[in-house]
């Protein structure tokens, strides 16, 4: 069965997940026109607004460059924000700028010597004469809340959009207008009852970095994705990381009858005959536990199956991971060569809508068919939102029991029980399968396991003693 989630991909021109019938120019990002709901509808105002350094002349600048052509060219006017000059040598540092299309397909322009000598009345006949000069196709102005603010009186405020607002419709161009604008702003000033789109570039401290966020809160007569999406700045542009969502159920949709063995020798027989295929298993225990070395047998079993198989690791680097692996006594290249996938993430940067987006890329691009989350712990202190992670494992979940992929996702207790509120009970009910390994002994170290549930399926009810040795883990009898 096919992955439920769009991921698009940076290869190919993007699809409307919903077609509507509208027109759209497309940002010159793929993930930002899927959220779009396809791109920008043509012939429309929108603003884009953000705090300054959150990314809004990128965003801008990509759009043009992606959209540059011979017909039309597109024009970007500068007014009192930064210099013309500042702005194109930090435009050269990105790989969409073209340096063919500077002059002739992209025209630059610096109005903000003439706004500060004439105020913002200046700006519609300069507008009038660009259309009538050059006829652009895309009219950028960075920053409109710069002249804006130029205005003296709220009257002056209104007209002058009011007639900007006249001039741009009856061209039909599509015009882009930047500002340091604030959510509150957003029912205070003109421009916003006339624009079509709204989209907000925004950036949020959290500890030693900072989040960058994309948020759509309109686009007329359109479709689009509600919600902060994550995004960060590189030299390509802006990286945008869809939020996740939920898959809708296909018509008909049945849960998969099959099993499917753990790789843990024992553990099978204590959950009937294995897992079932597609279904999700939290396991959950202390440090030392034994819980990285059941993820890895459950993987390894997968390659060694001819199943691909995904671990994803937030807890040990690399090497260490490699250690263990071949200290289980596997080949680690036969193993990645049979379909196993490592993939680590440092959980200092750890960014959650880019591990997920990530995860899914990774799914849709080798067919996995088993993937260990190791641990959904570094997830929750990524996701900073109690709720915000809730929903992200919830869809999460959902997303692999319709495309029958089984899951196992481990989680790090304090202490041997997986009790109180938050995260553990939200794990809990989450997950088809809940297993629980706990460490006691004081003259040398006892390991147990016990299933604590298991969905539509007869489990043992025993708490059972387990060891690891060169093997693995294994229950013993």
């Amino acid at each position: 069965m096919p992955l439920a989630i769009i991921v698009p991909d940076r290869r190919t021109e993007p699809r409307d997940p919903e077609p509507d019938g509208v027109e759209r120019m497309c940002a010159g990002n793929p993930e930002a026109d899927y959220i779009l709901g396809g791109g920008f509808p043509a012939n429309s105002i929108n603003i884009i607004m953000g705090h300054p350094g959150s990314g809004k002349t990128i965003f801008a600048e990509q759009l043009i460059f992606h959209n540059a052509a011979e017909d039309r060219p597109i024009l970007y006017f500068t007014t009192l924000s930064e210099p013309l000059a500042k702005v194109v040598r930090y435009l050269q540092g990105f790989t969409f700028f073209d340096e063919e299309k500077l002059g002739t397909q992209v025209i630059y322009e610096d109005v903000g010597p003439q706004l500060a000598q004439e105020g913002a009345s200046a700006l519609i006949p300069l507008l009038r004469e660009a259309i009538r000069t050059l006829s652009p196709r895309v009219i950028v102005i960075d920053s409109f809340k710069a002249v804006h603010d130029l205005a003296p009186t709220t009257a002056e405020r209104r007209r002058m959009v009011y007639e900007m607002t006249a001039l741009l419709t009856a061209y039909g161009t599509t015009a882009f207008l930047l500002g340091e604008y604030t959510e509150d702003d957003i029912l205070l000033y003109p421009e916003f009852a006339v624009a079509d789109g709204i989209v907000e570039l925004s950036r949020r401290r959290l500890g030693n970095r900072d989040e960058r966020y994309f948020r759509v809160y309109k686009l007329r007569g359109s479709r689009y994705l509600e919600g902060a999406h994550a995004f960060r700045i590189t030299d390509s542009g802006l990286d945008i990381y869809p939020r996740l969502v939920s898959p809708q159920m296909p018509e008909g949709y049945e849960p998969a009858s099959e099993r499917i063995s753990t790789g843990v020798a024992g553990l099978d027989e204590m959950l009937d005959g294995g897992l079932w295929r597609g279904t999700t298993t939290l396991l959950a225990g202390p440090a030392g536990a034994g819980k990285t070395t059941i993820g890895l047998q459950f993987a390894l079993e997968g390659a060694r199956q001819g199943e691909p198989s995904l671990y994803m690791n937030f807890q040990e680097n690399p090497t260490q991971l490699m250690r263990t692996i071949r200290g289980l006594g596997v080949n680690l290249e036969e193993a990645q060569a049979q379909g196993l996938d490592l993939v680590y993430a440092s959980p200092v940067e750890l960014q959650i809508d880019s591990i997920i987006v990530d995860m899914f890329r990774r799914i849709q691009q080798r067919g996995v068919r088993r993937l260990v989350i190791d641990a959904v712990g570094d997830l929750a202190s990524a996701a900073t939102d109690p709720q915000r992670l809730h929903d992200y494992l919830y869809a999460l979940v959902q997303h692999f029991a319709v495309s029958t992929i089984t899951s196992m996702l481990n989680f790090e207790t304090t202490g041997n029980v997986l009790a109180g509120g938050g995260m553990q009970n939200a794990m809990s009910y989450l997950s088809d399968n809940v297993l629980l390994l706990t460490v006691d002994g004081e003259d040398r170290t006892r390991r147990k396991l016990r299933v604590l549930k298991t969905r539509g399926s007869a489990h043992d009810t025993r708490v059972r003693e387990v060891e690891i040795t060169s093997a693995g883990l294994g229950i013993l009898e």
